[in-house]
Formats: structure tokens, C-alpha cells, sequence
């Protein structure tokens, strides 16, 4: 008999001015082609997605200024931190990512770095850039839905 398969998810990094920034559409998980040093390095949780972008080149996708610091353990061949690394998706996902990049306003912006059952991995997400107002409203909806909850929380101790 086989045993259960569980899927183990460890968030290594994330990316929380993505999703104030950006009006994500939709989001896809995209393995990472890494050097020794660097999943060593990652799984010591070292690693920055601030101001990283994955962009269409030569029929694959790149992610560019994704900081992972050096190992110190490593020897002289270890990696450049900001070095740009290939992404791994399924030709279907490089075509559809390339023909929406192609269109005005979308990027490609990593949202997530994690491992999911030992395999480095980072969940993309396609989106648009918002403007000053709607950040403002995003603020505005957040702060008036923590106020609901709050008054309810309150209601409840009662």
C-alpha cells in the first residue's frame, strides 16, 4: 500500500506590496531553476521578492531582481544574489503569459516565494497597476470591514 500524499507548503518570502500596488487577475505557480547554493540559502528563509519582475524572452519566462543572499557555507562557486533565473512552466502557460504581457498594462509579478513538497517554487500574478484612487478605496473597504468585525467581535462578548 502507498501512503497519502500531503502536500506540505513553506512560505519562504512574500510579496506584500504586490497586491496593494497591482489588481492581480490571476495567478499561476511556476517552478524556479535553481543553483545548490541558492536552495540552501533559501530554505534558511534568505531571500527578498521587493521589487522583482518576470518578463517573456526567447519563448521563456525570466525572473528578474529576485535577491537571494549567498550561502555562507558555500565555497567560491556560489551565485550571484540578483542574478535573473529561469522560470518552469508548461508551454501552454509561457504562450498564454506572453500574448497578455504583449497587451498594455499587464505585468508579470512574483506574489509569493515558497516550497511545496521540497521544490522551490513562486506564484506569479498576472496583473494590472492600480491607480492612486484605487488604492485609496482598497484602504478605505479594508478599514470599514475591520470595523464590522470589530463591532460584531464586541456584539459576541456581550
Amino acid at each position: 500500500m502507498s501512503k497519502p500524499v500531503t502536500e506540505e507548503l513553506k512560505v519562504i518570502a512574500r510579496n506584500k506590496k504586490a497586491r496593494h500596488d497591482y489588481a492581480i487577475e490571476e495567478t499561476f505557480e511556476a517552478g524556479l531553476e535553481l543553483m545548490g547554493s541558492e536552495v540552501k540559502s533559501l530554505r534558511d528563509g534568505r531571500a527578498s521578492l521587493s521589487d522583482s519582475y518576470a518578463l517573456p524572452e526567447n519563448g521563456q519566462i525570466f525572473l528578474h531582481h529576485l535577491n537571494i543572499s549567498p550561502y555562507a557555507a558555500a565555497s567560491v562557486l556560489g551565485h550571484q544574489p540578483m542574478r535573473t533565473r529561469r522560470l518552469l512552466l508548461k508551454r501552454r502557460e509561457i504562450d498564454k503569459l506572453t500574448q497578455k504581457i504583449a497587451e498594455r498594462g499587464y505585468a508579470l509579478i512574483p506574489l509569493q516565494l515558497h516550497f511545496r513538497n521540497g521544490w522551490a517554487k513562486v506564484e506569479l500574478g498576472l496583473a494590472k497597476g492600480k491607480s492612486g484612487i484605487d488604492k485609496r478605496e482598497d484602504l478605505k473597504e479594508r478599514e470599514t470591514r475591520r470595523e464590522v468585525e470589530r463591532a460584531l467581535s464586541d456584539r459576541r462578548k456581550r
